[in-house]
């Protein structure tokens, strides 16, 4: 059995040439592959960093490891319907809340972000974020960015469920956190 942390030399040489094929930091040195890889000639003549291209197996992982977009109202894929019934009836309570009436929008999603993570962070399971019913018919700004910045790559990986408290209640959202694993 492998100890934990060690290298293969399988692992070095992907290693390399993973490291060969970007731009090192300014003063530092270029990751040398080893010996026994061949060079390739677009690889020895120095020129402009290329962008790397991911392989394709990683690249469908990738996509694997998104989550599906989340609806704020909608039942997702990973919940099962006693749990999801639970949460958008209010029977789940929220153990945090954070308030964004008066913040611009800016402000507003930085401090949802810090919410977010603190709360994860925390394991629970359960928040309530109040955006405000706003002025405007289709209420105010915070609480129309709200629905995209749930579906964020920084924040939609935190969040498995939204669903407002109260059919007549749209200036809150209930978010159901994903457990840490």
């Amino acid at each position: 059995m492998r100890r934990r942390g060690a290298l293969t030399e399988a692992d070095r040489t992907d290693w390399a040439r993973f490291a060969n094929a970007i731009a090192p930091l300014r003063g530092r040195a270029p990751v040398l592959p080893p010996p026994e890889l061949p060079t390739s000639e677009s690889q020895a003549t120095p020129g402009p960093p290329r962008a790397l291209a991911a392989p394709a197996i990683a690249d469908t992982q990738v996509r694997r490891a998104t989550p599906a977009s989340v609806a704020i109202g909608g039942q997702p894929a990973g919940l099962d319907t006693a749990s999801w019934l639970k949460f958008r009836g209010g029977k789940l309570t929220a153990t945090r809340r954070l308030d964004l009436h008066g913040m611009t929008a800016q402000h507003a999603y930085h401090a949802l972000l810090a919410f977010l993570r603190t709360a994860h962070a925390d394991r629970l399971r359960c928040v309530e974020v109040v955006t405000g019913r706003g002025s405007g018919e289709g209420g105010g700004v915070i609480r129309r960015e709200f629905p995209m910045w749930l579906n964020l790559p920084t924040v939609r990986p935190m969040i498995l469920a939204a669903s407002h408290p109260h059919a007549a209640n749209h200036g809150s959202v209930r978010l159901l956190l994903r457990r840490i694993r």
